[in-house]
């Protein structure tokens, strides 16, 4: 997998792309994750449209990332996961605890 990463005032935004696999960027990206929480963020937004898998690896690193933005007040959003993805988050039941939207901009509407 692939990804970028921006900031804007409070919040890190994430673009996803290939196989989200916990084992090949989990660290990385829980690194990135504390160093942006440190810097002040307090929401992350993640695009995964463009993620076609993940493994139970990915699951872990996506709630580890949304725990640790809760725990500091903040929240993640998750960007139109493909049908694939959605399907997964809905047979594991994690819809119900992810933000889950359709555009950044629904994503931003809800953070004010």
């Amino acid at each position: 997998m692939n990804y970028k990463h921006t900031t804007a005032s409070d919040q890190l935004r994430l673009v996803f792309n290939g196989d989200l696999i916990g084992e090949n960027n989990g660290p990385e990206l829980v690194e990135l994750v504390n160093d942006s929480l440190a810097k002040g963020m307090k929401y992350c937004l993640i695009d995964i449209s463009d993620v076609r898998y993940i493994n139970s690896s990915g699951i872990g690193v996506l709630i580890t990332l949304l725990t640790k933005f809760r725990n500091k007040g903040g929240e993640l959003f998750l960007i139109k996961p493909s049908e694939h993805v959605q399907k997964l988050l809905i047979i594991t039941k994690l819809q119900a605890i992810f933000n889950i939207v359709d555009t950044e901009q629904e994503a931003l509407s809800k953070i004010k």
